[in-house]
């Protein structure tokens, strides 16, 4: 997770290589180039199509007997999971700047980079674009490439441009004390479940509460109103905390997992989030569910996501206003998490699936760790687990007990 930190403007400064000033210093660094897309062209880039070959997975999505994962930045495929010992792929919608789903009543809800798009997916042979409401993410991440140690936002025109890639050239500068190097964009400003609901992962950035769609961006929460499923309206965006990226639901509270720390907000009042308080961490990667007064949340180090350490968190949130840790585990490499009854279900990447129990949160209990599996969310549904990977997804059957494997999908 990358710290953002955000300007007006950002203005690169590139010089030509055959200055002949021997007073000045100059050093070949990485310049990160954007790949432009109009927004004419990204909203009418939607299209249905047959199921396609998944090639980077990135976010997972549950409704009424189907899966759908996201193909990073570019759509969403459709997985038929009526029979989960014989998944089946039926249907890619290629969505432009596509990372999350939400969906309720038949209609799918996906951002594409600016832009809500909904459809119609009540015949799941027949999934329809119905509504597109514009310009009403104001900041979306821009995905610099590692690597970039200046990027050229020259060529943006935020009014008519969106960005969809980057592609890194090395070049010759002159150095500067008094140039901006900083690699973020520029601010862009705009002119629980039940078979109704579906449920998303621990790193999903879109709730569905009641008639209410919300949203988070890097530091910023929208509020849509879905009371009119096929016609939502943006109903307000807010300021909620600093480089936000995931976001949880549970009765009657949101909780925001930052790159440093966890935000909790009250939503009784849907239509207007009141901020509660902010448990505070050193800079990680930091997934958060929770259950009765406790939340569990993983921060994975070693990475662009901030310090070296990873562990597994537990919260107690009983006084909102006060969130206090209780305890920590050590972990190598987690992602995202989930839970059921006793069960605590945490992707430690390429250590494996942990399941714990937490019938006491104060003193977690390690069940099992399938070492082979490198998982990077999970969907525990009642009695069936959804974990997905890069390359594949696995189900499991389980009970407080047991767990033994249904399927995997390979792709």
């Amino acid at each position: 997770m990358k710290k953002v930190v955000s300007f007006l403007s950002i203005f690169v400064l590139l010089f030509n290589c055959a200055n002949n000033d021997d007073s000045a210093q100059y050093e070949y660094v990485n310049v990160a180039h954007p790949i432009l897309m109009s927004k004419t062209e990204l909203r009418t880039s939607v299209e249905v199509m047959g199921p396609q070959a998944i090639v980077e997975s990135g976010k997972i999505y549950y409704y009424n007997g189907y899966i759908f994962i996201n193909e990073d930045n570019a759509g969403v495929h459709v997985i038929d999971n009526t029979n989960p010992s014989d998944p089946n792929l039926i249907a890619f919608i290629k969505i432009p700047g596509n990372k999350d789903v939400s969906i309720k009543g038949g209609f799918l809800f996906a951002d594409s980079l600016i832009d809500l798009v909904v459809f119609d997916i009540s015949d799941m042979n027949n999934i329809e674009e119905v509504n597109r409401l514009e310009d009403v993410f104001n900041v979306y991440n821009y995905d610099i490439p590692e690597g970039a140690y200046m990027v050229d936002f020259d060529s943006y025109d935020y009014t008519e441009n969106v960005i969809v890639g980057w592609y890194l050239e090395e070049e010759r500068i002159e150095l500067n004390s008094d140039t901006d190097f900083g690699v973020n964009g520029p601010f862009i400003g705009a002119a629980e479940s039940s078979s109704d609901v579906g449920i998303g992962g621990s790193l999903a950035r879109f709730q569905i509460v009641d008639d209410f769609l919300y949203t988070v961006g890097e530091y910023e929460l929208s509020i849509f109103n879905i009371s009119s499923l096929s016609s939502p309206v943006l109903n307000g965006s807010f300021y909620a905390g600093w480089s936000i990226e995931t976001l949880f639901y549970y009765e009657d509270y949101l909780y925001m997992g930052g790159s440093n720390g966890m935000f909790i907000y009250d939503i009784h009042d849907r239509t207007n989030p009141i901020f509660m308080s902010e448990f505070l961490h050193w800079e990680g990667c930091d997934p958060v569910v929770v259950d009765g007064n406790y939340a569990y949340l993983t921060l994975r180090g070693g990475n662009p996501c901030g310090q070296m350490e990873s562990v597994l968190e537990v919260i107690d949130i009983s006084n909102k206003q006060n969130p206090t840790l209780v305890g920590q585990y050590s972990l190598e490499n987690p992602y995202g998490l989930g839970n059921q009854g006793n069960s605590l279900f945490v992707c430690d990447g390429t250590a494996g699936l942990k399941i714990f129990n937490k019938a006491n949160p104060l003193e977690l209990q390690q069940l099992q760790n399938f070492e082979d599996v490198d998982g990077r969310d999970v969907i525990p549904l009642e009695t069936t687990l959804l974990l997905v990977g890069d390359g594949f997804l696995n189900q499991y059957e389980y009970s407080e007990n047991s767990i033994n494997l249904l399927s995997t999908f390979s792709f």
